[in-house]
């Protein structure tokens, strides 16, 4: 093993010196411990080169960002948008949004990392990419008529699965949403953290618009529709349902439960709260960019016009990724 490796080794065993811990808590310390973790480590992750592990929208270059931009100038106006701060959370080093385009029209520019507090005050602008999918997230199966919760425990120097005698307090004060009955060996990956993590950004004194990108699935298409649940990692654009596998060198997600998200928006008083495909988001609200690439090269396909297919086109990240939105 590296020595990062070792480094999450040690640590988990500690924390499995009293019997398993859940996949949550594995997932937070292999991903987040401090300078060690997937996302707090030197590592580069992001990028379309074999070395790294997947690339996003905002790796593709400029026209995620230009249609972003655009599209929150159509739906917030062009005058409160050169009021705003604009806050990315979950940036990458050195390949934030804004750091692909030469100019921008908000006041100011804020960047959140992974794992740092979430701070947001006065007229802002929230936007992340593929941050919720990259936070801890529980994974339940139903066994014998009862759902289950899958933990990781340390036996004779390995990791292994085993299930918990109970369900972590965050799982069971949840148990009324589970599905009562399901296929027996039906799995779940509930990705509790989001929640809390928009319950925190909407205490804030904060007003304007809040924006997610990722790919995810409503609860009902979680509970009826995928019964290997949605967990997976990644490791040199090579995806894999070993999650105990190249601890702090492999990233580990699972697609977001949009429906309780959507609710916590609606239930803070957001008004046009809207949850979409990224194709019909951009399609909506970025037009005059898609428009003006494509006059660009109306006789050839350019890069920029080829980049703007990868993200709209239902194909490839138009279907596959959402956005979720709303106005305070």
């Amino acid at each position: 093993m590296s020595s990062t490796q070792d480094t999450l080794f040690d640590r988990l065993r500690t924390c499995c010196a009293d019997g398993p811990i859940s996949y949550c808590d594995f997932i937070n310390t292999i991903l987040y411990t401090k300078d060690y973790g997937y996302y707090t480590s030197e590592r580069k992750r992001v990028g379309r080169t074999p070395q790294r592990d997947f690339y996003t929208a905002e790796s593709l270059g400029p026209v995620f960002a230009e249609l972003v931009v655009t599209s929150v100038q159509d739906i917030i106006g062009e005058s409160l948008a050169r009021e705003s701060c604009f806050i990315e959370i979950a940036a990458e080093p050195g390949v934030d949004l804004l750091s692909h385009i030469d100019s921008h029209p908000f006041a100011e520019t804020k960047l959140i990392r992974h794992g740092q507090a979430l701070q947001a005050q006065g007229p802002v602008i929230i936007f992340a990419n593929e941050w919720l999918d990259a936070l801890p997230f529980h994974r339940l199966i139903y066994r014998d008529g009862y759902w289950r919760e899958r933990a990781v425990n340390v036996l004779e120097d390995q990791l292994v699965e085993v299930l918990l005698d109970e369900l972590t307090p965050a799982v069971a004060a949840q148990i009324d949403r589970l599905p009562g009955h399901a296929p027996d060996g039906y799995e779940i990956d509930l990705p509790l953290q989001t929640e809390s993590a928009l319950k925190e950004l909407l205490s804030q004194d904060w007003n304007g618009l809040i924006l997610f990108f990722d790919y995810g699935k409503t609860w009902q298409e979680l509970t009826q529709n995928c019964p290997s649940g949605t967990a997976r990692s990644y490791y040199k654009h090579q995806q894999s349902n070993n999650l105990l596998n190249r601890i702090g060198e492999q990233d580990i997600t699972c697609d977001v439960n949009w429906s309780p998200l959507q609710s916590q928006l609606i239930n803070s008083k957001l008004r046009n709260v809207t949850l979409q495909s990224q194709e019909s988001f951009f399609v909506h609200h970025g037009h005059k960019v898609a428009e003006i690439i494509v006059s660009e090269s109306a006789w050839s396909l350019s890069k920029r016009r080829q980049t703007l297919m990868e993200l709209i086109h239902p194909a490839h990240m138009g279907q596959r990724f959402q956005a979720l939105w709303g106005i305070r």
